[in-house]
């Protein structure tokens, strides 16, 4: 049985990827500073698999923690998504990003090539596109025209791992460009559970329909779009995790870096999501139209074709799974991972 080390697996992503990895057959590790994670998705992982996940409590930063994850556990391949992840906080705090997301990355890498680990799924996104990139996003397209900081700590490391690859034949890395991960496990016990004000539109929209939040701010309605607000593609977090998988099975068998957009190839606006949220939940969501945000593009997706014709992968849930399972996550756990802890959510798989 192969072991993957998946650094950032207490978050978001990356709890939900830790459950299609054990459904596949594979033996998972952690390592995770719980900044944007929780452990007790951990534990909830459990619940849903019947397999424990064995934890580190640290930095990616930390060698020598690296060190020993690697050694003790023989590890495969590693799994890349351990970093900051706030665009518009990463403007404010670049030096942060730099540190954690390129410096991280950096010493993961040696300590995966001192351990002879030759496989690595790195988290990358959408954003690496930039601004002026013509929709839709293909990855023939160059990158690097990045808007802000967060992204452009996305762009340095895929130039790293190329580079990496480049020096060394015998490593294969996967460079997976997210779009706009939403919704959460069926079960109900694990989602999304942003610490603070969430920066993202489903996880605010699911805070006001539980009485977090009073209203919703929607950023610009004059976009040149069909409603005049702007247009993203959406993808199931469940899809995104079984997209991982798909990558892991791909660099068993091919050597090199390539890059691959997991999206869904469809655009839908914010007020379509307000709507599609409202009739999963029942619940009215007030909001009102706020002036534009600085660096908002009006529309943008995926050409997701290569990652169907070479990983196998395509995205199968569409928008009302995502806002039922979104809504059957927030509901049953108000506060999120705190609501477990409280005894207050729901443990039982539905």
């Amino acid at each position: 049985m192969d072991t993957v080390l998946v650094a950032g697996g207490a978050g978001y992503i990356g709890s939900h990827t830790l459950v299609e990895l054990i459904s596949a057959g594979l033996k998972v590790i952690v390592i995770d500073n719980l900044c944007n994670g929780s452990k007790v998705a951990l534990d909830q992982v459990r619940l849903i698999t019947g397999q424990e996940v064995r934890f580190y409590h640290g930095e990616v930063q930390d060698r020598a923690l690296l060190n020993r994850a690697l050694m003790e556990n023989s590890v495969s391949a590693v799994i890349h998504f351990a970093g900051l992840k706030a665009v518009g906080e990463s403007s404010q705090r670049p030096i942060e990003y730099y540190q954690n997301n390129v410096t991280g990355s950096l010493v993961l890498l040696d300590a995966m090539h001192e351990a002879g680990v030759k496989r690595l799924v790195f988290s990358s996104s959408a954003t690496v596109y930039g601004s002026d990139s013509p929709v839709p996003y293909v990855e023939s397209l160059e990158t690097g025209n990045t808007s802000n900081p967060y992204g452009t700590t996305k762009w340095v490391v895929e130039q790293v791992l190329k580079d990496a690859v480049y020096a060394d034949p015998e490593l294969s890395v996967a460079l997976l460009r997210y779009f706009n991960p939403v919704g959460a496990h069926p079960s109900g016990l694990i989602g999304e559970d942003p610490h603070g004000i969430p920066n993202n539109l489903l996880p605010y929209i699911a805070q006001v329909a539980v009485g977090k939040r009073a209203e919703l701010s929607v950023f610009g309605d004059d976009y040149p779009t069909a409603d005049g607000t702007c247009e993203r593609d959406y993808l199931h977090v469940v899809d995104l995790a079984k997209g991982h998988v798909r990558a892991l099975e791909w660099l068993a068998q091919n050597r090199g870096a390539a890059a691959f957009n997991l999206g869904t190839g469809n655009a839908t606006s914010v007020l379509q999501i307000i709507r599609a949220f409202e009739e999963a939940s029942g619940v009215t969501i007030p909001y009102r139209i706020a002036p534009r945000r600085a660096g908002d593009l009006p529309a943008f997706w995926a050409d997701a074709s290569k990652a169907e014709r070479m990983l196998g992968w395509k995205a199968e849930l569409g928008l009302a799974e995502m806002m039922a399972d979104t809504w059957r996550w927030q509901s049953r756990n108000p506060n999120g991972y705190r609501s477990v802890e409280q005894g207050q959510g729901h443990l039982a798989i539905a």
